[in-house]
């Protein structure tokens, strides 16, 4: 008895499975296209468990905790289960569905251009969920980034000169990873530590995109704290002497100095800002609680209001 999980409506047969179907007398389906695998719908559980003890059956079925499925198990059937990536596959499937003519009206008029703020939404919102260590948050919004690179390729698949498709992505960044880790894939060199792989990983970048300056590939568009972190991680590399970082008194150039020496001692300084950010946040809200506790309005406290409702032990710790 074997059971075959297919949870997506285009879901391949896992390899392992193809012996035993190979060798199977009878093939059924449990909500799944009977059809498309050459089976045919699965009688009740009395009847398949009578027909299973006689000779070899298989059944693909679409959930683990299908009652035929269950019963199969505890009767000691194989469970072949799908392959890594198969939730990928089931997750562009539903992408090209919702784009398709009879899909959603609202995901089928976007484009690259009114994206854009999604992404950049669900960027954040997963940082967050990591500087929380919020696990089901991680999960969600790990899937939410993963919606938006989905989003865009299925766009750019539309595209009437130039489409790409999001295998044309995966391909690519297959190469790209297996390109630029030669001691893994190629048996070249050792790579013995993280930074010495840093190093490695920056040459390749720079002979793979044939770059004219140091700090070719720095994306200008993100926030500026990480910005000048990575121009002065990504010159520190080559030596500039931090004494060429922009000179002046003026609140510019001191916040560009202090990020990017930060970045260069090996501190994230847009992480550390966001921290010592959100905690000053809590202690405004600890500060307001205090005082609708007392009976004030936070609004009307002034400087000595704020100053006694303060929260001093976190004062103190920052």
């Amino acid at each position: 008895m074997t059971v075959v999980l297919l949870p997506h409506p285009g879901a391949g047969v896992p390899p392992a499975a193809i012996p035993l179907i190979r060798t199977a007398r009878a093939l059924y389906t449990s909500e799944v296209d009977a059809d498309r695998l050459g089976a045919k719908p699965a009688p009740d559980v009395p009847e398949l468990l009578a027909e299973a003890a006689e000779h070899p059956v298989v059944l693909f079925a679409a959930r683990a905790d299908d009652p035929r499925v269950i019963a199969l198990r505890e009767a000691g059937a194989r469970v072949v289960e799908p392959q890594p990536g198969t939730g990928l596959s089931h997750a562009a499937w539903v992408m090209d569905r919702l784009r398709s003519p009879g899909g959603c009206p609202w995901d089928a008029e976007q484009t690259h251009d009114s994206l854009r703020q999604y992404l950049v939404e669900e960027t954040y919102e997963l940082l967050e969920a990591i500087e929380e260590d919020d696990r089901a948050a991680l999960r969600e919004e790990l899937g939410d980034v993963l919606l938006q690179v989905l989003f865009h390729a299925r766009v750019a698949a539309e595209h009437p000169g130039d489409p790409f498709d999001i295998d044309t992505v995966a391909a690519e960044l297959v190469a790209k990873l297996v390109g630029r880790h030669p001691h893994v894939f190629a048996g070249t060199e050792k790579v013995a530590t993280a930074a010495h792989q840093e190093l490695k990983w920056e040459e390749l970048k720079q002979a793979e995109k044939q770059r004219e300056s140091i700090v070719d590939g720095v994306a200008l568009g993100q926030p500026a704290a990480a910005l000048a972190g990575k121009l002065g991680q990504r010159t520190g590399r080559a030596d500039l002497p931090a004494e060429l970082f922009p000179a002046g008194s003026e609140p510019g150039a001191r916040l560009f100095r202090l990020a990017a020496e930060a970045r260069r001692a090996g501190v994230d300084p847009e992480g550390e800002l966001r921290a010592v950010a959100k905690r000053f946040a809590a202690d405004v809200r600890a500060a307001e609680r205090a005082a609708r506790a007392d009976g004030a309005d936070p609004v009307t406290l002034g400087a000595d209001g704020w100053r006694a409702y303060w929260p001093r032990t976190r004062s103190a710790d920052s």
